[in-house]
């Protein structure tokens, strides 16, 4: 007889070779079976017009207990509503079959961004921008050619260039849901990244610059600014000679662009980037002295108030000086908010000669100066904004020689 109850996690991992069948509790006709050899395939049965269905809703290794649940209430769903899923399946495959093999860019564009943006129009387009830099060694395959070890490979690599785990993770579970969606829409029978493991990723590490490194780095932006100042009278000299229109002088200024702000902002709020580069000015009190970030830009999606202190008020009070018509701090072409700053960002790193220091890293620099201060780890946690006190706990382990210093005295 086949067991009768809540297809979960828990219930599939229990799930024995001599149990062949698990019927779910809440949803009619869906169903687990597995195999003589171990596998586990999800099903919804179903009647329709007379006949009887057994609509396979994937593999185990492929899909998660709720992802086949999810999928189980749609396919229901769409049988409640007259329709055929098996015979859509099968007129999806005959699809496939006649338009032969389908290339990954071609199944992005044309199938998955259409259904992303049905779900997040807001990511649909990043989601398909990240899979097609990240994985361009992929985008002349077709959907079933991408193997298990070409992701192992091109893993190796990105760790080699020092990318920490989480982000790696993330960009392989993309390419993973991508491909698991064909599956579902029964373009491929099945894909390889199940076996791509996830990287278990250290949420300890904490970089942050030791006195010298932070004397080095401030020192690279002023040269960096320097080097700029410099090249800009260059060009200007060289025009005035052919009685061109010369550029805006940039030595009466504070800053030659936004890379200093940026930086001086990070290092004493702890911001992240993203949060950072979607602040607008009206965020700013500078009355108050402070600054808002909505929930909206936060990673836990609640809003704080960091205040600012001198260093970041007044490089916010010149920059607002030099800005004083956009609506974003930290704008881009257009009037639209800068994407990104890496090419700056490693060019300061190389004239202060610092290796393995990322951008998110003055997020850690700044909270290890807070902790090192002697402020108490909650409160580091509210400018943070943490969600959780444990994502905070990694800093109580910070500088070893502050710790013995203080059992030194009671020594």
């Amino acid at each position: 007889m086949p067991i009768k109850k809540k297809i979960t996690t828990t219930s599939i991992k229990q799930f024995k070779v001599e149990d062949k069948r698990i019927n779910d509790t809440e949803i009619l006709g869906f169903h687990a079976r597995i195999s003589s050899t171990g596998r586990i395939f999800y099903y919804l049965f179903y009647r329709f017009e007379g006949k009887q269905v057994n609509y396979k809703l994937g593999n185990a290794n492929d899909i998660t207990p709720t992802q086949a649940r999810d999928l189980a209430k749609a396919k229901a769903g769409e049988v409640a509503k007259g329709n055929d899923v098996q015979d859509i399946k099968k007129k999806v495959r005959q699809e496939a079959q006649r338009r032969k093999h389908i290339k990954l860019p071609t199944y992005l564009d044309e199938r998955y961004l259409p259904f992303l943006l049905t779900r997040n129009p807001k990511t649909a387009h990043r989601i398909i921008k990240h899979l097609k830099s990240h994985f361009a060694f992929l985008m002349d395959k077709e959907l079933d050619q991408i193997t298990a070890w070409e992701i192992e490979k091109w893993r190796s690599e990105r760790r080699q260039k020092g990318k920490a785990a989480a982000t790696i993770n993330d960009s392989v579970n993309t390419l993973k849901g991508a491909l698991s969606r064909a599956v579902e829409w029964g373009l491929i029978d099945s894909h390889e990244l199940s076996k791509v493991k996830t990287i278990k990723a250290d949420n300890t590490r904490v970089r942050y610059l030791n006195d010298n490194e932070e004397k080095r780095l401030r020192h690279a932006i002023k040269e960096r600014d320097w080097n700029i100042r410099l090249a800009r009278r260059s060009a200007n000299a060289h025009r005035e000679v052919r009685n061109y229109e010369k550029y805006p002088s940039l030595d009466d200024v504070t800053f030659v662009d936004y890379v200093e702000p940026l930086i001086l902002l990070a290092m004493n709020t702890g911001f992240r980037r993203g949060e950072m580069l979607s602040l607008e000015w009206s965020d700013v009190s500078f009355s108050e002295r402070y600054v808002q970030v909505r929930g909206g830009n936060a990673k836990s999606k609640k809003g704080r108030i960091v205040p600012l202190n001198n260093e970041a008020y007044n490089a916010l009070t010149s920059w607002r000086e030099q800005n004083q018509t956009s609506r974003y701090l930290f704008e881009g072409k257009n009037g639209v908010p800068l994407k990104e700053v890496k090419k700056p960002w490693a060019t300061v790193l190389d004239l202060a000669q610092i290796q393995g220091f990322n951008f998110h890293d003055l997020r850690h620099h700044f909270a290890s100066k807070l902790v090192m201060a002697g402020v108490d780890l909650n409160t580091v946690r509210e400018l943070l904004g943490h969600s959780d006190l444990k994502m905070t706990l990694r800093y109580a382990h910070l500088a070893p020689e502050h710790k013995a210093a203080a059992v030194n005295l009671i020594g």
